[in-house]
């Protein structure tokens, strides 16, 4: 009887602990994300292997979409991942790129829309460890690499489309973009009439089936075997329902922290913030939702051989600073090779922007949007505080006159200072602004901050 009270007791007591947990507004699960500004997407899978080239022809359009796009039979598809063997993959050396380029959170493609999983799953043997060489799970020892290094992981999930389990969802879009085949037309045909799916073995169960037998419980495992999940983030609904959507939104129970995006299922399921691909927004466009562009470096989310067509390190600086001035957040994309790899061209530019925002990150991180919205000449961010306003004018085109000029900003100023050196600037107030005597020249060829502290708060203009 006594051995049953203690049991008792210290069910009673979990119970009340679990009970007890707080239950945390969106406020507090967004406040690291809002504070993070700047983070690393990463696109990975079996179609790194074909890496934009199929049947001998190099395919239209990006990299992770081939399968799709040129039409290649599940048989066929699932062939070539007995040739994924990332033998050279370090997830370590992977997460510190990611901390010494300045971002503060990782997010990976675990499963998309080919169906491949990159983790262990019971759900179905299309995963990295039952139908590769590579046979090992390869979300563990990046979780463990992010702990190790103070990033945040969250999880890129394709819900909905998926080309390799059987009921999985595939985009109705129509392309012959790269197919120059001359059966292209009876696959067109068949696309047409199977709800955008071109191979047989894609149908033999229903869509609720899939999203029971393989998303569902997918996702599970990935919210319970990785340790705390930060992000999930979905993509493409296609097809999808508001029951799946519920199915699949009630297991973030798992992780009460979690952050999702909008992209479960529209309308109904807003998730917490916006996701614009590709694009970042005009200010007339935002509406106070929090919002994360997500971009490529070159034209390719997976990793094409060919596509060698990288934007520069000042044009992703210059986007992180404007994405930063309007509130958002940038998620910035990596696409390794088969082998396991970061392309040089992409190592090179995060090297770049990790030494730009190793002296000028504080510029970006914990920030708000510019009061003025923008200059000609760069981007402003800001900071409150009880006591007062701090204020980063990032420069681009540093003025030929030595003065920069912000209208209405009338508040008295404490400091104002280059973030690079610490010179202390002159500043001269009058009715119409604030003029800051500027050094001769720019301290940074991309992108030289100006600190300036001022008394009180600042409207927005």
């Amino acid at each position: 009887m006594k051995k049953l009270i203690i049991t008792l007791t210290a069910i009673l007591l979990l119970l009340q602990g679990a009970f007890a947990q707080k239950v945390l507004t969106k406020d507090e699960r967004m406040l690291w994300w809002r504070e993070a500004r700047f983070g690393m997407f990463i696109h990975w899978g079996v179609y790194s292997v074909p890496a934009g080239t199929w049947d001998g022809r190099q395919i239209g359009g990006i990299g992770e979409w081939i399968m799709n796009r040129a039409k290649i039979p599940v048989a066929d598809y699932q062939a070539m991942a007995k040739q994924f063997n990332p033998v050279k993959y370090d997830p370590d050396a992977w997460v510190k790129m990611a901390k010494d380029a300045g971002m503060k959170y990782i997010v990976i493609t675990s499963k998309h829309h080919d169906g491949f999983a990159l983790f262990e799953t019971k759900a179905s043997k299309w995963n990295v460890v039952d139908g590769t060489a590579y046979g090992k799970d390869l979300l563990k020892p990046l979780a463990a690499a992010c702990k190790k290094y103070g990033i945040r992981l969250g999880f890129y999930y394709s819900q909905a489309q998926d080309w390799n389990n059987p009921g999985g969802a595939a985009s109705r879009k129509v392309t012959k973009e790269g197919w120059a085949n001359p059966d292209s037309v009876i696959i067109d045909a068949y696309t047409k009439e199977h709800r955008g799916h071109w191979d047989p073995a894609q149908e033999k169960k229903t869509f609720a089936q899939y999203i029971d037998d393989v998303a569902v419980p997918e996702v599970k495992e990935l919210l319970t075997n990785y340790g705390d999940v930060a992000v999930l983030w979905w993509d493409t609904p296609t097809d999808m329902t508001d029951e799946a959507a519920t199915k699949l939104q009630t297991l973030l129970a798992l992780q009460p922290a979690i952050i999702t995006n909008d992209r479960l299922k529209r309308p109904n399921f807003a998730g917490d913030h916006k996701t614009p691909e590709q694009r970042i927004p005009n200010l007339a466009d935002l509406d106070g939702t929090d919002w994360e562009t997500c971009m490529t470096m070159n034209g390719t989310w997976g990793y094409k051989s060919y596509d060698h067509n990288y934007k520069t390190p000042e044009t992703l600086i210059h986007n992180l600073l404007d994405i930063a001035s309007k509130g958002g957040n940038f998620l910035l994309n990596v696409g390794p090779t088969d082998q396991g790899e970061f392309p040089p061209e992409s190592v090179d530019i995060l090297v770049r922007i990790g030494q730009w925002m190793k002296v000028n990150g504080e510029a970006v991180y914990g920030t708000k949007a510019s009061p003025w919205g923008l200059f000609d000449w760069g981007r402003c961010t800001k900071k409150e505080s009880k006591n007062g306003t701090t204020l980063y004018f990032s420069v681009f085109n540093w003025p030929a006159d030595g003065k920069l000029s912000i209208p209405g900003l009338k508040n008295g100023v404490s400091s104002a200072t280059v973030l690079a050196t610490g010179a202390r600037l002159r500043t001269t107030g009058s009715g119409l602004g604030l003029t800051i005597i500027l050094p001769s020249k720019a301290p940074d060829p991309i992108a030289s901050v100006i600190k300036v502290e001022v008394r009180g708060q600042i409207e927005n203009k």
